[in-house]
């Protein structure tokens, strides 16, 4: 496991290896190489427990944006906790945190939004998307009217709706998923999806003509939402391309679809706007968010609705006697106040303008990677970006999946100090807010290490 441990520290990984259950992980892979167990975080760092320093290049898993150690995240809770540390939205009670929090959400909407549902994860949230469009078309009398179309590649989550409407085989494979009403359309993948010659605008142009087909194909009255993030994130940190939206929008109009914005990774900063809608000319009819809306320092997430949505619900839900859903650390106080506590910290250190500020060097630093041998694209917005590997950059032909040639840059920057993650051979890079030019420096150093040990290794491999 490369570095010697003491007893104590070889019990931990023990101990995690014998009874833990990990997420989103090759668990044969784990039970061979064992966890990076990570003990300690400041700023953009962190440390494992063989005291080993980690730049933490990807804010967590897209969340961290204020980086580690935020005290006034740390005093918001304390006080919150000593106040009153639980208070639900059940049954009609309610509580300051979440209201104050609600308002100042619905204020921030890209959109004429009117009240906000919480959640405890971005999964939850888009779970929640899924049962809110079908109780509203079953209240004013569409009960056809509940198909959700989502893209391939496209991520909105694991639970068993949300996992149904990630367009990705590998949280479809052995699970059953997706359940029926959800199907799925074209990525707006440019780099691998466009013909040659192809403008961005013509491959928008294609690819909203199959949506519309598709749509006609099932039956427009049977068509109740569109889901997307406004750039797809854990498929790959895939933009779209030009107009897209806008041409998505007029198909979406014309047959009375609602627009899900996912706004899980994008929301609060991350692309240099607010929102990802901001940045790429979305506009939605609902939102989700989640990850920077508490700077990840406690569960919580966000379905903002427009208050059409929500009107016939009063109507309905008094006819059956409750609203049927919700969660118990739905609006936590705890969370909700940690989270209004971010947003400020957000607009008091101007940090929207920070990532504007910081982010044309963020992404040159990714463009010099395109002379690298092995780098057959980038690509990113604000703080979020990636290299993608290939085998052959004039064909772009990719390397073997088996060969896991994007896992082994990833082990390789976290060898130099960095923490990347890799996407199959898509290599992503999603920092704190919180970074500086220098720390882009370092973090872009670092991960050209990891390149040329890349480079090396598939040639020793004769991978190449």
């Amino acid at each position: 496991m490369g570095h010697s441990r003491d007893a104590v520290d070889d019990s931990l990984t023990a101990r995690d290896l014998s009874r833990l259950f990990h997420p989103a992980t090759n668990l044969a892979i784990h039970h061979e190489k064992g966890p990076l167990m990570v003990v300690r975080g400041e700023g953009i760092r962190v440390w494992d427990q063989d005291g080993n320093e980690y730049i933490e290049g990807m804010s967590g898993l897209w969340c961290t944006s204020l980086g580690y150690g935020e005290e006034e995240l740390a005093r918001s809770a304390y006080e919150q906790m000593r106040i009153l540390p639980f208070g639900h939205l059940f049954g009609g009670k309610s509580h300051p945190a979440g209201v104050e929090l609600a308002e100042k959400l619905v204020s921030m909407a890209p959109f004429e939004a009117s009240r906000a549902f919480f959640a405890n994860s971005g999964s939850e949230a888009n779970d929640t998307q899924v049962k809110l469009v079908w109780y509203y078309n079953n209240a004013i009398g569409r009960p056809n009217k509940k198909k959700i179309i989502s893209r391939h590649k496209g991520y909105h989550g694991t639970t068993t709706a949300a996992a149904g409407l990630t367009g990705l085989p590998s949280f479809h494979n052995g699970f059953d998923v997706p359940m029926s009403r959800i199907i799925h359309t074209d990525c707006p993948y440019y780099y691998r999806g466009a013909e040659r010659g192809e403008s961005e605008e013509d491959y928008a142009s294609r690819l909203v003509n199959n949506l519309e087909e598709l749509i006609i194909a099932e039956d427009p009255d049977t068509v109740a939402a569109f889901i997307a993030e406004p750039m797809i994130g854990v498929g790959g940190v895939i933009l779209p391309p030009a107009t897209y939206f806008k041409k998505v929008q007029e198909v979406l109009t014309k047959y009375d679809i609602f627009l899900i914005d996912d706004e899980v990774i994008t929301g609060f900063g991350r692309t240099g706007e607010i929102w990802g809608a901001q940045s790429f000319g979305m506009k939605p009819t609902t939102l989700t968010a989640a990850k920077a809306l508490s700077s990840a320092y406690l569960p919580i997430s966000v379905v903002l609705v427009p208050e059409f949505l929500y009107e016939p619900m009063i109507e309905a839900s008094g006819k059956a006697g409750i609203f049927g859903h919700g969660f118990t650390y739905s609006g936590h106080p705890v969370s909700a106040a940690v989270a209004l506590r971010t947003l400020e910290l957000y607009e008091e250190r101007k940090l929207y303008d920070h990532v504007r500020r910081v982010s044309p060097h963020f992404q040159s630093g990714f463009r010099k990677m395109l002379d690298h041998p092995l780098v057959g694209d980038v690509r990113g917005i604000g703080l979020v970006g990636a290299c993608e590997l290939v085998k052959d950059k004039q064909s772009k032909e990719p390397f073997r999946p088996e060969d896991s040639v994007g896992f082994y840059l990833a082990e390789r920057c976290q060898a130099h100090g960095l923490i990347a993650r890799a996407l199959g051979d898509i290599v992503a890079l999603c920092p704190p807010y919180i970074v500086t030019e220098s720390d882009i420096d370092e973090i872009f150093d670092r991960y050209a290490k990891g390149l040329d040990d890349t480079l090396e290794w598939v040639h020793k491999e004769r991978y190449l």
